[in-house]
């Protein structure tokens, strides 16, 4: 059964990928171009929490997503965010970075931060189709 925060950010419908303990997925709004959610599976509340299986399985789940953005996006830098203020799962928030706005699905993706902290304020919200399309495409970009 998935945990809450899993299923706040779309779960099923935006699984890219799972490895282990983890959950990659397409975050719904989208701050930048091609940002994910990665949650952990478990009933842990805090990282330190987590079991060393979940901490070896993190860095594969983490390289991949990084190849997966880069060449999905081709940022120029990368943000994992552990938060963790609403939602109480052990999850993180990876976003792509970039200077110039990114088109894809008819939208614009600007990075309204950039090049400081990212604006997670500021988004762009896909529609199921244009969610599908783009869970899609990452997925056939996924490799462990």
């Amino acid at each position: 059964m998935p945990n809450a925060t899993a299923l706040k950010f779309g779960y099923p419908e935006t699984l890219i990928a799972e490895h282990g303990s983890w959950l990659v997925l397409l975050r719904p709004r989208q701050p930048t171009l091609g940002a994910l959610t990665i949650v952990n599976r478990g009933p842990e509340r805090a990282f330190g929490e987590l079991g060393a299986s979940a901490f070896a399985e993190l860095q594969p789940v983490v390289a991949a997503a990084e190849r997966m953005l880069k060449s999905f996006t081709s940022y120029q830098r990368i943000n994992h965010l552990m938060l963790m203020m609403v939602d109480p799962d052990v999850h993180f928030h990876v976003l792509p970075r970039y200077e110039e706005p990114r088109d894809c699905e008819g939208h614009v993706f600007a990075d309204a931060g950039w090049p400081g902290p990212p604006v997670l304020d500021s988004f762009v919200v896909l529609g199921a189709a244009e969610r599908d399309t783009m869970v899609a495409r990452l997925r056939e970009l996924w490799r462990i």
